[in-house]
């Protein structure tokens, strides 16, 4: 069997499209289709199942795709061993948030421009679930995650760092000279976040669901800082986020206790052998965004 046409049997299997793998890897759409005929002609069996213009695998499918994935890693791991002296290279793709692109990633970024340019990080804005689902594909590399979770289907996941939480308000909310609040205290005031989707948005929402406060959607961390400052209500945020508010007196922070946790990770699909450039910019978000305090 030809790694090649492994290598395309087992992006059409990721992605269950044989346009999309096209795409993706390069080719005419014809080529996929050519060359997984080739791997099931020279293997006797049928490894995809044409519904229209659904795909799925056959069972013969499932059973060479764990195999396809071990060999096209074995082949990295040999590419590796035999250029291990050389600059590492090559492309990643990352999915990650908002919040820990802008203030987790800078300094991880700047490492890797500066020490090894010929690594190039692309960051995809995703979601916990989106970004777990793409890694699962094989659509990303890498994928950097801030949930209450550490353990995720199908992925290999490190806990970097346990994220803060903090509840923030204009100097001059009617919240902001209490000493102490209690969840039901926050029910009539309005809260201001970002999509739904991000975990600390929907965990805060979950937790003051008895009570229904109004919720004003902005997007963004930045969008809702400013509203907040604003005056139009409440936020929590990632500590990070808002260090720089804090510290100049425009945001304040509320005497209220997130009830629950978060942990920023780092993850990749369960069994993917990383080439050596991605494994150094695990090492190096292991150091880096592990060092950081919020």
């Amino acid at each position: 069997m030809e790694l090649r046409l492994l290598a395309t049997f087992e992006k059409v299997a990721d992605v269950l499209s044989f346009t999309r793998a096209a795409a993706e890897l390069g080719y005419a759409q014809s080529s996929v289709t050519s060359q997984v005929r080739a791997l099931e002609s020279s293997l006797g069996v049928d490894l995809f199942e044409r519904l229209g213009p659904r795909i799925r695998l056959t069972e013969a499918g499932e059973r060479l795709l764990p195999y396809a994935r071990r060999m096209a890693d074995l082949a990295e791991e040999a590419r590796t061993a035999v250029a291990a002296t050389a600059e590492p290279s090559g492309p990643i793709a990352i999915g990650t948030m908002e919040s820990l692109t802008s203030y987790r990633l800078p300094p991880l970024l700047e490492y890797f421009h500066h020490r090894h340019p010929k690594v190039r990080p692309a960051l995809r804005p995703t979601l916990g679930d989106e970004t777990r689902r793409a890694l699962r594909q094989g659509t990303y590399d890498l994928g950097f995650l801030m949930e209450p979770e550490t353990e995720h289907e199908g992925l290999e996941s490190e806990v970097l760092a346990t994220e803060p939480l903090t509840l923030v308000a204009a100097p001059d909310h009617p919240l902001a000279d209490r000493t102490e609040l209690s969840t039901a205290d926050l029910a009539s005031t309005p809260l201001v976040g970002t999509e739904p989707g991000c975990a600390y948005r929907d965990l805060f929402e979950a937790e003051l669901r008895e009570w229904a406060p109004p919720f004003l959607e902005f997007g963004t961390i930045e969008a809702s800082k400013r509203a907040v400052a604003s005056g139009l209500g409440i936020a929590l945020l990632p500590r990070v986020a808002v260090a720089e508010e804090l510290a100049a007196g425009t945001l304040v922070p509320l005497p209220w206790e997130a009830p629950f946790t978060l942990f920023t990770q780092l993850a990749w699909r369960r069994g993917k052998r990383l080439p050596a450039h991605v494994r150094l910019f695990v090492e190096q978000a292991r150091r880096l965004v592990s060092e950081q305090r919020g």
